[in-house]
């Protein structure tokens, strides 16, 4: 079964806080000529179960632990009070600078395996202990610790009360100046959360009222923004089920659908108003079912279907067999790469959208807002997915298509960093509306009130503006003849 690790879930905090951070201090030394007896009296007096052994400069040259204790009294029997603690520490201990990035003490532990990192000065001096259970206890992994709810939720209601807690991390991580896409990846990893424990429960639910094991291997997808891992506040459902069953078993995953979009809703992610939802029979099918609504997608799609696929196409696997979920990629990669008039249909329908400036450069606005997600981002994700789609990238996240065009040669570098600062300035100022609309009452949406944006935010989104309706124009014209 697929799923996020806890480290994982800590995605950008760990590329914001340093060890000093989360580094426990003052560090408890000894010299290594102290004896068993006098460094157990020191571990006993501070509680703590192992001590770092230094040199005469404070430059750890070993560690000594409960367990290296009850071994010398093994050996050394009644004379173990005596023996000098260099003679049965560890050594060479492993360090890391108190500079240095969380991620880097988090993937020094993995590779060592250890769980204790001395943390020293520039001039390696001991300063400080990192442990698992300090990094776990870092300001940012507020997020593990609503990861953590979610996983051990047993009821929608719990996991209600764990989504409830994003306002306030998105609100902390604004704050530490996380860049807004990180917080979207953060906000995304809760919902991928919650859509995998809802299917953990459907799927145990099933067993327990009576319709068994599923019949056949099964993945649930999560699509749209969420397979991006660009989700802000207010995400609905999109979600689809692939299985490798036959007909004859829709049934079964009928039931499965029901029950995983009804506790969704009820831990607070609403139904999907187009119906983009596993519990509906277009958005659940075996693999042979789903090759053949792509090739009906390449062949017919227009209108409302167009919107479906860009949809659809940004799926990423939540829970359960995670190669039904490659298969389907790859067949839809090389379906849609060699489709031109499928990928010009597509631009055609994404290019429609024109951003909403007036000949004078001035905003467009309805009652003081303009939807920034209809007239900005959509425009631009919709871009970077159908060049993903036409060179064959598999990549769902706007960031990391982008990265792969330009590494392929089919975007300039200075080109594709440009579009990723117009997507994460959108964002940001998306994710602070959403904040001020949370704080003053209002129901999160799409839309923002241009007036409220510093003037340097101001005068660059009219700039972003610019440049998607320019990158509209040359998607249209471009994919004519792919």
């Amino acid at each position: 079964m697929s799923g996020e690790t806890g480290l994982e879930r800590l995605d950008s905090f760990a590329y914001r806080h340093r060890v000093a951070e989360v580094m426990g201090t003052p560090l408890a030394t000894a010299r290594p000529g102290a004896t068993i007896a006098e460094a157990s009296r020191t571990m006993a007096a501070k509680g703590i179960s192992s001590l770092v052994v230094v040199d005469e400069r404070g430059r750890p040259v070993g560690i000594i632990t409960e367990r290296d204790v009850l071994k010398a009294v093994a050996t050394h029997r009644r004379e173990v009070a005596d023996v000098p603690v260099g003679t049965i520490m560890s050594s060479p201990v492993a360090t890391i600078r108190s500079d240095a990035f969380s991620y880097v003490a988090m993937g020094r532990m993995d590779r060592l395996r250890v769980r204790h990192l001395v943390a020293v000065d520039e001039h390696g001096i001991g300063v400080g202990m990192v442990t698992v259970r300090g990094l776990m206890k870092m300001r940012s992994s507020y997020a593990l610790l609503v990861g953590d709810e979610v996983d051990a939720a047993t009821n929608p209601q719990d996991m209600l009360a764990a989504k409830m807690k994003l306002p306030r991390l998105a609100g902390e991580l604004l704050a530490e100046r996380v860049e807004a896409l990180g917080v979207a990846r953060v906000l995304t990893s809760v919902l991928r959360a919650l859509s995998e424990r809802s299917a953990r429960m459907a799927e145990q639910s099933m067993i327990d009222k009576g319709w068994g094991a599923a019949p056949a291997p099964w993945s649930l997808l999560l699509l749209g923004s969420g397979g991006r891992r660009e989700s802000l506040f207010g995400a609905d459902q999109d979600n689809a089920i692939v299985h490798a069953g036959s007909r004859d078993d829709d049934p079964w995953f009928a039931e499965l659908g029901k029950r995983i979009c009804d506790t969704l809703d009820a831990a607070g992610v609403p139904f999907c108003n187009g119906g983009v939802m596993a519990c509906n029979t277009e958005w659940r099918h075996n693999q042979a079912g789903w090759e053949d609504r792509i090739t009906q997608w390449i062949r017919e799609a227009d209108g409302k279907e167009l919107l479906n696929v860009h949809i659809f196409v940004d799926f990423r696997p939540v829970y359960g067999d995670i190669d039904l979920a490659a298969r389907l990629r790859a067949y839809l990669r090389d379906q849609a790469a060699k489709s031109p008039r499928f990928l010009h249909a597509m631009a055609q329908a994404a290019g429609d959208i024109k951003a909403p400036l007036g000949v004078l450069g001035q905003f467009i606005t309805k009652d003081g807002r303009l939807d920034l997600k209809m007239s900005g981002l959509l425009p631009l994700t919709s871009a970077a997915r159908i060049l993903a789609l036409k060179h064959r990238i598999d990549a769902t996240g706007t960031g990391e298509r982008l990265r792969a065009l330009a590494e392929g040669g089919h975007m300039s570098a200075v080109e594709a960093a440009s579009l990723q600062a117009n997507h994460e300035l959108m964002v940001r100022i998306l994710l602070e509306q959403q904040q001020a609309d949370l704080a003053a009452g209002i129901a999160t949406s799409n839309r923002i009130d241009p007036k409220r944006l510093a003037p340097d935010d101001r005068d660059r989104l009219k700039q972003t503006f610019k440049t998607i309706n320019a990158l509209n124009w040359v998607m249209k014209n471009a994919l004519s003849s792919v």
